[in-house]
């Protein structure tokens, strides 16, 4: 037997459990605990550049996601894009796409995606190409080192892995948009 506190009251018989993160985003889990789930569904976008726009919109990385089965799209992928976007070419336009998010406009939303959809195809492309190249140059790497000093290098190659099916479906799908 072992002893427990908790800082709320858990009714005697229920389970006790912990979280490892958000299993939406196997990235996180992976680089702190070194495992990934089998069963994933989705993983993050991978658009870190755009951390200031993503805290601007108030979105979490767990809104920012592909499907692992199907490359599709999470809308709020498309949000950041554009947002950064439009920040970077018409600071009006930026403003009121800013406001259309925070005040869930989605009609706003929309006809800002359809005026702009060329220049937010063009940039997640861009993005996904160079995530593909980035884990290709990684994976390569990782497979380069002796695993005997390295025993998480198949863990690594893992997560690349997932990493390059899953991005490569989006691929396809942009490249089906054009």
């Amino acid at each position: 037997n072992f002893r427990v506190n908790t800082i709320a009251d858990v009714p005697p018989g229920t389970p006790l459990t912990i979280s490892l993160g958000d299993p939406t985003n196997p990235t996180p889990l992976f680089a702190q605990y070194g495992f990934l789930y089998n069963d994933c569904k989705t993983i993050f976008c991978k658009a870190i550049h755009l951390e200031e726009e993503i805290k601007d919109l108030g979105y979490d990385y767990k809104d920012l996601l592909f499907q692992t089965e199907t490359g599709e799209i999470a809308p709020k992928v498309w949000d950041i894009f554009l947002y950064k976007i439009l920040q970077d070419n018409d600071l009006d336009a930026a403003n009121e796409f800013y406001v259309a998010c925070k005040t869930n406009d989605e009609v706003m939303k929309q006809q800002y995606h359809d005026y702009y959809f060329q220049y937010t195809l063009y940039d997640l492309k861009n993005h996904v190409y160079s995530i593909l190249g980035e884990v290709e140059q990684l994976t390569m790497k990782a497979q380069s080192y002796d695993l005997e000093t390295h025993p998480r290098v198949p863990v690594i190659v893992a997560h690349n892995d997932l990493v390059r099916h899953t991005f490569t479906m989006t691929q396809k799908l942009l490249d089906a948009m054009e």
